[in-house]
C-alpha cells in the first residue's frame, strides 16, 4: 500500500466530513459541537465554539441570514434548527469570558482596507491578526456600513458597539470620514500599502478603476478575490446582485481576502488548497431512519429570544450528523473505537514500520473479511479488502505473527492430507458430470448430512456424481497467505481435472464463493440450488413450526440464487420465514469468517452474541460453521440439511458443535467409512485416539477448545513422552508433566497414568516460546 493508494482510500471515507451545516456556513461555525454543548446546558463552552470562526458573534447571532438552515438534516424529518436563535442564546447565557487573541510578530507590510462593513472589519480584523498593519478607510463617521439599517430591535446599537471593539484589541487603525476617491486618489493608496481590500458597498462607484461586469458589480477570482489591478482584492456586497446582501458571506469574503493579501505579500501561491473556504458542499452521509420528525421549539418572547431552557431544547433535536454507517452494523469496527479512516491510516503505519512494535497487528488480523461494510457504505469502502492486502504484505515482509492463524492453517492442512482428503467417481462409474463437494467444515460438522446428501444426489443426478473431501483453501487466502493458497488451489484443480472437470456442487457457502472468486475455470452451482431444481425427500407431512429466522451466511452475501433457493426450499417444508434487520446483502458474519474467532476470540463471541440477540426465533443457516458457532454461543440453531433429512427439531436446534478433536475425527472417519462402504477399498489409517485412550472432564475439554489444542496434540505428547521417558512427576500430586513441540507450537500436558495406554488428562496448556542458549564471544 503506497502513499497514493493509502490516500485514495482515506479519502473513500466520509466521516471526517463536515456536516452540511458546518459546511454550507461561509465561515464553518462548528454548529455540530455548538449544539452538542448547548444541549447539555454548557452555554459558556458552546459560546466559545461559536466565537472561535466568528469575529463578531453579537451581531452575525441577530443578523445572520443562515445558509446552514437550508441544508440541516434535522429538516428531512421535522423542521430544520434555529441556529441564530441558538446562537444568541448560547451568547446571553454565557459566563463572561475575556479570551486572549492570539497575535503574530509584526511584520514590515502594511495593508489598507477600504470600506467599514462586515466584509471589510473582518478582513481588518483577520489581517493584523496575523501581524499585519491595517488601516481601515471608513467614508462615513462610524463604521459598520449597513449593519446600521437594521432597527434597534433586531440589532441593539450597543450590540454593535460591543462587538466592533474587538478590532482596537487586535491594533487595527480606522480612519473615519475617509472618502477614498475624493479626499484621497485611488492610485496613491495602492502606492502608498502592499495590499488594498475593498469592500465599500454595492453602491460604490467607479472611482477604483477596477473591472466591472454588465451589471455593474466587479468582476475577481471567485477563489481568491483578486481584482483587476495587481495587488488590489475586492469582495463583499460589491460583488455580488442587489437584493442578495448576506452579512456571513461578506465576513467569509473579508477572511478570504486576508489570505490572499498575506500569501500575496509573502509571495507564495495564491490558489494552493483553497477549497475548503467559503460554502462548500459536504459529502457526509447521515442517516435519518427511525429518526422521529420534531418541530422546532416555539420561542416563548420573540424580543428576548430562546430562554436557556428552550435552548437545551432546541438544541437537543441536533442529529449530531456523522455517517458511521458501517460501524453501526460491525462489531469489529465499533470495537476499535474509530472509523475507517483512523484504522486505514493506521494499518498503513503498521506496514510501514521498520522497527519497533507494531500496534495494529490485532485491527489488521480481527477482521472478518466480510464485506458488510462495503454493502452500508455510501462510498463502497470494504475495510476487508484493505485488512486482507495488510495479511498478505505482513506475511510478505515475515512480520505476521505465527500465532494468529497457526490452528485454523494446520486444520487447514489437515483436510487436505492423505488422511482426510478423497476425491472419486460416483462408485459402479468411471466418469462424473457433476462433483459433490461437501466442504471441509460440513464434513466436520455433520458427516451424517454429507452422506445423505451424497446419497440423494446420487438417487436423482445421471450421468454421474463425482465426490470429493478437501478444503478450498479459504484458511490461506483470508490468512494472506498468497503461496499456500495458489498450491491448495493447484491440488484442488489436479483433483478436478483428474475427474474429468465435473459440474461442482457445493454445500458450503464459502468454497462456492471461493471457486466463483478464485478458480472461474471451474463451473459451480450450490448443492440449495440444485436441491430447488431436483426436488426434496418425501415425507409424510410439512412442518407445522413457527417461523425460522434465516441467517445468510456473509460468503453468501452476493449469491442472489443461493439464497433465493434457500427460501424456496423453506417453503416447500412449511416453514415461514423471518428476515433479520441484517440479511442477504447485507447479512453480518457469525464469527468465523477472515479467522477473527482465532486472532480475536472476546472479538468473535461479541459478534455472535450481537447476531443472536436480533430474534428470539430459532435461526436456519446454511453453512456448517455459522450453526456451530450460533450453537456454541447457546442460540438455538438448525442447518438447512437438519430440515431436508427430517431431524428432530429440539434434537437439531440444541445441537451443540463437535470440538475441534471430534471435527478432525469425523472428518477421517467419513473418508474411511466413505472407502470402505461405498467404494469397498481397505482404509489401513487408524485413529491416533484408538491406540492411547484419554479421560477428559468436561471442564478440561472446554479449556482444551479454548486453548485450541487437539485430543492428537495430547496424544502425541503423551505418546512421545511415554517411548522415550522424557517427562517430569510432581512428587506431590503425583501427575506426570511433558511437552512436545510436533511444529510451531509446544504442547503441555499434565496427566496421569490408569493402565496400559490409558491415560487421566489434568490439565493442558501450549505457547510459541522458543528457549534458546545465551552465545557469549
Amino acid at each position: 500500500m503506497d502513499q497514493d493508494e493509502l490516500r485514495k482510500l482515506e479519502e473513500r471515507c466520509i466521516q471526517y466530513q463536515p456536516p452540511n451545516c458546518a459546511a454550507a456556513c461561509p465561515v464553518h461555525v462548528d454548529v455540530r459541537s455548538m449544539m452538542a454543548q448547548a444541549a447539555r446546558g454548557n452555554f459558556t463552552e458552546a459560546a466559545g465554539v461559536f466565537r472561535k470562526t466568528v469575529p463578531f458573534p453579537g451581531i452575525v447571532s441577530r443578523v445572520c441570514d443562515e445558509p446552514c438552515r437550508a441544508v440541516c438534516k434535522r429538516g428531512d424529518v421535522g423542521e430544520p434548527l434555529r441556529v441564530a436563535a441558538i446562537e444568541k442564546a448560547c451568547l446571553d447565557n454565557a459566563s463572561e469570558v475575556h479570551a486572549k487573541i492570539p497575535l503574530l510578530p509584526k511584520r514590515e507590510s502594511r495593508v489598507a482596507i477600504v470600506g467599514g462593513g462586515l466584509s471589510g472589519m473582518s478582513a481588518a480584523f483577520e489581517l493584523a491578526r496575523k501581524g499585519y498593519s491595517t488601516v481601515v478607510f471608513e467614508q462615513e463617521p462610524r463604521l459598520g456600513g449597513s449593519l446600521w439599517d437594521y432597527s434597534e430591535e433586531k440589532l441593539p446599537r450597543d450590540v454593535i458597539a460591543e462587538d466592533l471593539k474587538v478590532l482596537s484589541k487586535v491594533g487595527v487603525e480606522v480612519r473615519l470620514n475617509a472618502h477614498v476617491g475624493r479626499d484621497q486618489p485611488f492610485d496613491v493608496l495602492c502606492d502608498e500599502f502592499g495590499a488594498v481590500y475593498v469592500a465599500a458597498g454595492p453602491q460604490a462607484h467607479d472611482a477604483f478603476g477596477l473591472a466591472r461586469d454588465e451589471d455593474g458589480r466587479v468582476t475577481v477570482d471567485p477563489a481568491t478575490l483578486a481584482a483587476s489591478r495587481e495587488g488590489v482584492f475586492a469582495g463583499g456586497s460589491m460583488r455580488r446582485a442587489e437584493g442578495q446582501r448576506s452579512p456571513i458571506r461578506s465576513i467569509s469574503d473579508g477572511r478570504i481576502a486576508a489570505t490572499s493579501i498575506d500569501r500575496y505579500l509573502q509571495k507564495v501561491s495564491l490558489t494552493a488548497s483553497r477549497a475548503a473556504e467559503g460554502s462548500v458542499e459536504s459529502r457526509l452521509y447521515t442517516s435519518t431512519e427511525g429518526v422521529e420528525p420534531l418541530p422546532a421549539t416555539p420561542i416563548g418572547d420573540a424580543r428576548q429570544g430562546y430562554s436557556s431552557e428552550e435552548a437545551v431544547r432546541e438544541a437537543s433535536r441536533c442529529l449530531q450528523c456523522q455517517c458511521l454507517e458501517c460501524v453501526k452494523v460491525c462489531e469489529y469496527l465499533n470495537s476499535f473505537r474509530g472509523y475507517p479512516k483512523k484504522y486505514i491510516r493506521q494499518i498503513y503505519n503498521n506496514l510501514s514500520i521498520v522497527m519497533g512494535h507494531r500496534h495494529a497487528n490485532k485491527l489488521i488480523n480481527s477482521c472478518s473479511l466480510c464485506g458488510l461494510c462495503g454493502e452500508v457504505c455510501p462510498e463502497d469502502l470494504h475495510m476487508g479488502l484493505v485488512c486482507r492486502k495488510a495479511r498478505e504484505t505482513m506475511v510478505e515482509q515475515g512480520r505476521m505473527p505465527p500465532s494468529a492463524h497457526d490452528f485454523p492453517l494446520r486444520d487447514m492442512q489437515s483436510s487436505n492430507s492423505e488422511t482426510c482428503a478423497f476425491a472419486r467417481h460416483q462408485p459402479g462409474t468411471t466418469s462424473s458430470r457433476f462433483l459433490f463437494f461437501p466442504g471441509c467444515q460440513l464434513v466436520a460438522s455433520s458427516p451424517k448430512h454429507v452422506r445423505n446428501a451424497y446419497a440423494l444426489l446420487m438417487r436423482n443426478l445421471s450421468e454421474g456424481v463425482g465426490f470429493m473431501s478437501r478444503c478450498c483453501g479459504a484458511p490461506a487466502q483470508w490468512s494472506g497467505r498468497v503461496e499456500l493458497f495458489e498450491e491448495t488451489r493447484e491440488d484442488f484443480l489436479a483433483s478436478w481435472r483428474a475427474l474429468g472437470s465435473p459440474l461442482v456442487i457445493a454445500a458450503c457457502s464459502t468454497c462456492h464463493d471461493i471457486f466463483r472468486t478464485h478458480l472461474s475455470e471451474v463451473p459451480v452451482v450450490s448443492l440449495w440450488e440444485t436441491l430447488d431444481n431436483l426436488g426434496l425427500p418425501e415425507r409424510e407431512e410439512k412442518r407445522t413450526r413457527e417461523a425460522v429466522a434465516v441467517h445468510d451466511a456473509c460468503t453468501a452475501r452476493h449469491a442472489t440464487a443461493l439464497q433465493a433457493s434457500v427460501r424456496s426450499i423453506l417453503g416447500r417444508l412449511g416453514l415461514e420465514i423471518e428476515e433479520l434487520p441484517l440479511s442477504r446483502e447485507k447479512t453480518e458474519c457469525c464469527g468465523y469468517g477472515g479467522l477473527m474467532f482465532f486472532a480475536n476470540p472476546e472479538l468473535a463471541k461479541s459478534a455472535i452474541r450481537r447476531r443472536i440477540e436480533e430474534s428470539p426465533r430459532d435461526y436456519l443457516t446454511y453453512c456448517a460453521m455459522c450453526r456451530d458457532y450460533l450453537a456454541f454461543s447457546g442460540k438455538r440453531a438448525l442447518h438447512l440439511l437438519d430440515l431436508i433429512f427430517d431431524t428432530p427439531w429440539d434434537e437439531a436446534a440444541l445441537r451443540k458443535g463437535p470440538t475441534y478433536s471430534q471435527r478432525r475425527e469425523n472428518r477421517v472417519r467419513l473418508k474411511n467409512g466413505m472407502l470402505r462402504e461405498l467404494w469397498g477399498e481397505s482404509t489401513p489409517q487408524e485413529l491416533r485416539r484408538e491406540t492411547i485412550r484419554l479421560r477428559i472432564s468436561d471442564d478440561v475439554q472446554q479449556l482444551m477448545e479454548d486453548r485450541l489444542i487437539l485430543i492428537e496434540d495430547l496424544q502425541q505428547v503423551i505418546d512421545a513422552a511415554e517411548r522415550s521417558g522424557y517427562k517430569l512427576l510432581d512428587p506431590v500430586t503425583g501427575h506426570f508433566i511433558a511437552h512436545d513441540k510436533p511444529a510451531g507450537v509446544t504442547y503441555w500436558v499434565e496427566y496421569s497414568a490408569f493402565g496400559n495406554n490409558d491415560f487421566l488428562i489434568h490439565n493442558a496448556y501450549s505457547h510459541r516460546m522458543e528457549i534458546t542458549e545465551d552465545l557469549k564471544p
